[in-house]
């Protein structure tokens, strides 16, 4: 029997392997262009990974790809709860918690209602508004794992991963700008470019070009920004779920909770208790990092560029307005909490 188990593990790591080795080192170039270039290292590895959407197709590479953009995905968005904990809202006080949750939930409920306008359905409004409210493309990639998948779920994922790596960019740049024009002090410029820009590298980028405080809070807030992951995306699964039933009583339901989300959970809960080593901490915020970077160069590398252009320029006005929006509910509640 061990034997028999010994040669299934062999057979799959001899099957998942190539497509894994692809997609790692994917992420191993678009890291080193960041590092030596300044571009973001989610959207190199996304483009890197188009370019080589061939290898995708029927070949050796094929279930290791599908493997990464899923399962390792899942294990990267399990370790990002490494770098939260309870202490973190305490912190920052409730009123400024309180102002990223309403601005979080109101831009999801924003792109879901002007969605329509665009020609889009709930699936992209959710998507593309989730990973504007959240944390960019690290949330888009985990809002795709539940939402139910159609012929199209994929070149909608990987437009809104650019998209919002392109906005949170062009944030990262006119943002601390803004911040100035405002009158913000350093600290409440902090709070605007952590509850605003979308993904964590752009936001430690424009929070520590205003000051070494504007950045440290810029940092908290966002990542208070990712813990509601959780949450938005339990609610959801349970929304999913009871729409996949009242349509279709016959057939599988979407779990309750998806594993990866639980696990999430579990990992915020025990490192806001101390219980995680501080060493533990930093490893595997690293490795949650390389694992996204794994994760969205597989997604690029089953995606065809071809496919995505078809989403169109409605769908860039939707990601515009939701960043716009976001933008102006923060400025309007940091008014109203400085009064």
């Amino acid at each position: 029997m061990p034997n028999f188990q010994l040669n299934t593990l062999s057979t799959t790591v001899r099957t998942l392997f190539p497509g894994f080795l692809i997609a790692a080192l994917i992420a191993l170039s678009a890291q080193f262009i960041s590092e030596h270039y300044g571009a973001p290292a989610m959207l190199m590895a996304l483009l890197f990974g188009i370019a080589l959407n061939f290898l995708s197709e029927e070949g050796p590479c094929k279930a290791g790809i599908a493997f990464s953009a899923r399962t390792v995905l899942r294990f990267g968005v399990v370790l990002l709860g490494m770098r939260i904990s309870f202490e973190m809202a305490a912190g920052l006080g409730w009123p400024i918690v309180g102002l990223v949750a309403a601005g979080l939930i109101s831009t999801i409920i924003f792109g879901m209602l002007i969605a329509r306008f665009t020609g889009h359905g709930p699936r992209f409004a959710f998507l593309s508004a989730g990973s504007v409210a959240i944390c960019g493309a690290s949330a888009a990639m985990a809002i795709a794992a539940i939402l139910p998948q159609d012929d199209r779920s994929e070149e909608r994922l990987v437009f809104t991963v650019v998209g919002v790596t392109l906005l949170s960019t062009i944030a990262m740049i006119l943002y601390p700008i803004f911040a100035v024009m405002l009158g913000f002090s350093d600290q409440t410029a902090g709070v605007f470019i952590g509850a605003t820009v979308h993904d964590v590298a752009q936001v430690v980028g424009a929070g520590f070009s205003v000051s070494q405080e504007a950045g440290d809070i810029a940092t908290i807030v966002k990542l208070i920004r990712v813990a509601m992951l959780a949450p938005i995306i339990l609610v959801a699964s349970i929304i999913i779920r009871r729409l996949a039933t009242s349509t279709n009583e016959t057939g599988q339901r979407p779990p309750i909770i998806p594993g990866f989300v639980a696990g999430f959970i579990i990992v915020v809960v025990v490192n806001s208790f101390g219980l995680i080593p501080g060493a533990v901490i930093t490893l595997s915020s690293e490795l949650s990092r390389w694992a996204l970077l794994t994760a969205i160069g597989a997604v690029g590398l089953k995606t065809s560029l071809r496919e995505v252009v078809k989403v169109g320029y409605p769908a860039i006005i939707l990601l515009v307005a939701e960043t716009v929006f976001i933008a102006l509910f923060v400025i309007g509640g940091l008014k109203l909490l400085a009064a």
